[in-house]
């Protein structure tokens, strides 16, 4: 695709916004791109997937202002629309989404991060949903995603104050699970990104799957959803596997997603 690249690395597959120029801003023909390539993943062969921006700049710096500026209510609320179609697929994907937030995650490149499920940023990442200095509410998804991450009270305070949060301070809040050197996030992160591969990637999708929708349920709903899951897993040729060797005392053989 144009703007969005695919690169498999092993049980890994690596998407990047490709949009250098424009820090990787988000307009229609970027979301196609990244619809179509989340779509084409091979999920038979891809247990984990990371997300990054590329250059040293930018995660992505928003949506396209420019494009943004013109439009009109219809208009406004197909756009909108669209990018909460796709963050949603990225959120919904059976497997784990890393975000490798390389720069500038500001406004839709923040909600992108928020739809991930892991996000790990570089030194010089930078945060925030200036959304209301411009005139408008954040439109794909980041007046909810926000809050239920980092809690309302805090998410409100930075979307109302348009507030820009570093790498460091996103760490201390939950917005990220780890900072590293730039020129070492990618490595970290395919490194975790293996670690989460190595395990049984039908129990991971299970797990996913728990936490997403129980999130979403009463807690008597969640954990009646966990046990139905859990019970799943015991139905598998990779549960024999790990179960077997573990009261063998010995390593498992490799899971075949079976």
């Amino acid at each position: 695709m144009g703007y969005v690249k695919y690169e498999q690395k092993d049980l890994v597959g690596v998407v990047t916004i490709d949009r250098e120029k424009a820090l990787n801003a988000l307009n229609t023909e970027v979301l196609a791109d990244l619809e179509a390539v989340v779509d084409a993943i091979d999920l038979g062969k891809t247990r984990c997937v990371i997300i990054t921006g590329a250059g040293q700049k930018a995660f992505v710096a928003g949506a396209d202002i420019g494009a943004m500026s013109t439009m009109t209510k219809e208009q406004g609320r197909a756009f909108s629309k669209r990018g909460n179609d796709v963050f949603r697929k990225i959120e919904s994907l059976p497997v784990p989404v890393i975000a490798a937030v390389n720069g500038f995650a500001l406004g839709g490149g923040c909600e992108l991060s928020l739809s991930c499920d892991i996000r790990i940023a570089s030194e010089n990442a930078l945060f925030g949903q200036p959304e209301a200095g411009l005139g408008i509410t954040p439109g794909f998804g980041g007046t909810q995603r926000l809050a239920r991450t980092i809690g309302v009270g805090k998410a409100k305070e930075l979307i109302y104050t348009c507030g820009k949060v570093k790498a460091e301070e996103a760490l201390k809040i939950g917005l990220v699970n780890a900072v590293y050197p730039a020129d070492q996030l990618m490595e970290e992160c395919i490194k975790l990104a293996g670690k989460i591969a190595r395990n049984a990637p039908i129990a991971v999708r299970q797990c996913k799957k728990a936490i997403n929708l129980g999130l979403q349920m009463d807690i008597d709903s969640a954990v009646s959803l966990e046990a139905e899951l859990f019970s799943f897993c015991l139905d598998t040729k990779d549960q024999k596997n790990a179960m077997t060797a573990f009261c063998e005392k010995r390593k498992p053989d490799p899971f075949i997603n079976e």
